[in-house]
């Protein structure tokens, strides 16, 4: 077997990849596996984001990997420590030693004749083909090379510097400069008092409210614990602690949006009064039919508050010269425009699937188990919750396909593949109306409406399923090299999951 032939892929070196490394070298040590990531770096979303203030929206205690509990005090750590403690994980236990930098997978063509990925990879030296028996893909969701801005009126009449997030110059300088930050999401609410910590003059313009939470920014509770309880202990205490708040708030929201809109009312009505909480924070929907937006010690709340940041909720009507002018016909003049209007989502990194000739749209495929695809074998992706971390859901996914693995090992397969139930009805496997969501839904797998073809956005169930899961159900394996030489026909075998 040559370097670029492992019996596992990974595709991407970000929070994922790594932790779907670990997993690997833990659960399966013998198999052979290498990551392949796009960029000359790891670290994925956390060395993409650049912008000032980029930090985590979950408690670290959640995005912080279960094997390597975090010990700052943070409870959402800027995205430099993020990154400094993604690239210490990935050094202590050797899995840099598997990421091959500076590969960007294009293609992966899957051969049922030789049951195998075969992948070209873009390089800088040209191109590289590599191969395998199972892929998983630990892309993310978001596109790396495009953010989204919708359309602006005059935009080219603008003076000024036009500034997306996902790609913020190094050398921009803000202090004593009029920094307009068009938005209201996470992105928003996290940049603008990054900006006025920085010195610039920052007004920001959203067209319709967020829900903004605010949340300790620090947590001693694990600090106090470990002078008297085993690391361990502690880490586990305080993620089941933080995953239960998130859940409820989430099923609260679900269940009761009135009551979980009252709450959420009361916060910000502490921070920045009625009047300003009637016409600046009421949004249109309910509790996280949009993510929450996490304003760590009411930070984006208090700057607003104390005017030090100017809020103004307008529609765009167009951009002059000197900045912006809304539909009341209020003009924003600007040296700067800040365009926080959100991500272009991307599934698998863009590569293009084909199964046996024939080009696979993932659109048109549903998630089994919230990992593999139907119709495709030997693929995972890795999907993260909505209502709480990233890394709660990609642990459980690790596992399961780590699990996966084993039960072809065992019963002597070479391939599994998911066989969706006919006449099942498709529901969005990101269960929520963000803009970016609904835009770039068509793109990605289908949940279904039945076990075992939904996404749950539980972790407390989906840590206990993912070991008891009968990984027969509704899934097809084919017996490892027991065909006729000349037709290749295969044969199907059935078994108990281990």
């Amino acid at each position: 077997m040559s370097a670029r032939d492992v019996d596992v892929l990974v595709i991407g070196a970000g929070l994922s990849g790594i932790g779907a490394g670990w997993f690997l070298q833990q659960e399966r040590p013998g198999t052979s596996y290498a990551i392949l990531e796009a960029h000359d770096t790891m670290g994925g979303t956390w060395d993409l984001f650049r912008f000032p203030g980029v930090r985590s929206d979950t408690d670290m205690h959640l995005l912080s990997y279960a094997h390597r509990p975090w010990q700052g005090t943070e409870s959402r750590a800027g995205g430099s420590q993020i990154l400094d403690y993604l690239r210490d994980a990935a050094l202590a236990d050797g899995i840099d030693t598997r990421i091959r930098f500076g590969r960007k997978v294009v293609r992966a063509e899957w051969s049922s004749a030789e049951a195998r990925w075969t992948l070209d990879v873009q390089t800088r030296n040209g191109p590289e083909t590599w191969s395998c028996a199972f892929l998983y893909g630990c892309t993310g969701y978001y596109d790396h090379a495009a953010g989204y801005t919708p359309h602006f009126a005059g935009v080219d009449d603008f003076s000024g510097q036009l500034v997306h997030p996902q790609f913020w110059p190094e050398d921009l300088a803000v202090r004593g400069r009029r920094v307009v930050v068009i938005g209201s999401g996470a992105t928003a609410v996290t940049i603008v008092p990054a900006l006025v910590e920085a010195g610039a003059d920052v007004t920001m313009v959203q067209r319709s409210p967020s829900w903004v939470f605010g949340v300790p920014a620090h947590d001693m509770t694990a600090a106090r614990l470990r002078r008297w309880v085993p690391d361990t202990v502690v880490a586990r205490a305080m993620r089941t602690q933080s995953a239960a708040l998130s859940i409820g708030l989430y099923a609260l929201s679900r269940r009761a949006p009135r009551l979980a809109a009252a709450f959420l009312r009361r916060g910000m009505r502490a921070v920045v009064g009625d009047e300003m909480v009637a016409e600046h924070f009421s949004p249109h929907y309910g509790p996280w039919e949009q993510r929450l937006c996490v304003a760590p010690d009411h930070d984006f709340l208090r700057v607003v508050a104390d005017g030090r940041a100017r809020l103004l909720t307008d529609h765009i009507a167009r951009f002059v010269p000197s900045g912006l002018q809304l539909g009341s016909g209020q003009v924003v003049e600007a040296d700067v425009v800040v365009t926080a209007t959100g991500l272009a989502m991307l599934p698998l990194g863009g590569v293009q699937l084909v199964v046996d000739g024939s080009p696979v749209d993932l659109g048109e495929t549903f998630v089994y188990r919230g990992a593999m695809l139907s119709g495709i074998p030997n693929l995972a992706l890795c999907f993260g919750y909505v209502n709480a971390s990233w890394t709660l859901r990609a642990e459980v996914t690790h596992q399961f396909v780590c699990r996966v693995l084993g039960y072809l090992e065992k019963h002597d397969a070479e391939s599994a593949t998911p066989v969706a139930p006919l006449g099942m009805r498709p529901r969005p496997v990101i269960d929520l109306t963000s803009g970016y969501v609904v835009r770039g839904q068509d793109r990605f797998p289908k949940q279904g409406d039945r076990e075992p073809w939904t996404m749950r956005q539980n972790w407390f169930i989906d840590r206990r399923a993912v070991r008891r899961a009968r990984l027969d159900q509704d899934m097809t394996f084919v017996a490892r090299q027991r065909r006729d030489p000349k037709s290749r026909r295969p044969t199907h075998i059935v078994g108990q999951a281990s």
